[in-house]
């Protein structure tokens, strides 16, 4: 559970964990699913003293619909520009920062 948290997130987190254990999820990936989901929610409402911009500004699943289910749908699909520079960022991909959307796509081969 993550430091800082308070009751409810504690109650959020075990709630998440359990259900994610009996879709058949390791411990470790349960856990990690449910610490990433409750930070998220922390961040949102303003109760972490760090959140990224993609935890506060995207919007949420159920507000999104499946849009950006992982599937190319159209000019809108896949994933967000800030999405592709994060990835790029982790691999070390030069000139990411001057990148837009599909050039990103292309440095990340996909």
């Amino acid at each position: 559970m993550p430091a800082g948290s308070n009751r409810k997130r504690e109650r959020q987190y075990e709630h998440i964990k359990e259900g994610a254990e009996e879709r058949g999820a390791s411990s470790g990936r349960a856990k990690e699913l449910a610490s990433r989901t409750v930070n998220k929610q922390r961040a949102r409402a303003g109760e972490s003293e760090q959140a990224s911009r993609t935890s506060v500004k995207t919007e949420s699943a159920p507000h999104r619909g499946g849009r950006r289910s992982g599937k190319r749908l159209g000019p809108s699909g896949g994933p967000t520009r800030e999405q592709l520079y994060n990835e790029a960022k982790q691999r070390g991909v030069k000139g990411r920062s001057s990148m837009n959307k599909r050039d990103l796509e292309k440095a990340l081969g996909r």
